[in-house]
């Protein structure tokens, strides 16, 4: 659903997949539960969403977290 959702809103996004529990980004961003969304602004955590255990994240999350990023300034 984000990937989609990014897509149609012309963001730039990644995906890391962190399903080994050996990764050290579990440790490194906190990260307590999948899928957790994290946006990034010259190389800093700028804005930050959770999922939730056993849902994941709603479609309307999903969307509020999009907006955010468009919210963010962009650097020339």
């Amino acid at each position: 659903m984000f990937q989609a959702a990014a897509e149609k809103g012309g963001i730039a996004w990644a995906f890391i997949d962190i399903s080994d529990d050996d990764n050290p980004l579990w440790e490194v961003f906190s990260i307590e539960v999948v899928p957790t969304l994290i946006i990034f602004k010259e190389g800093k955590a700028v804005f930050r969403r959770d999922g939730v255990y056993g849902r994941g994240l709603s479609e309307k999350a999903i969307d509020e977290t999009i907006n955010q990023m468009k919210l963010l300034p962009t650097t020339t």
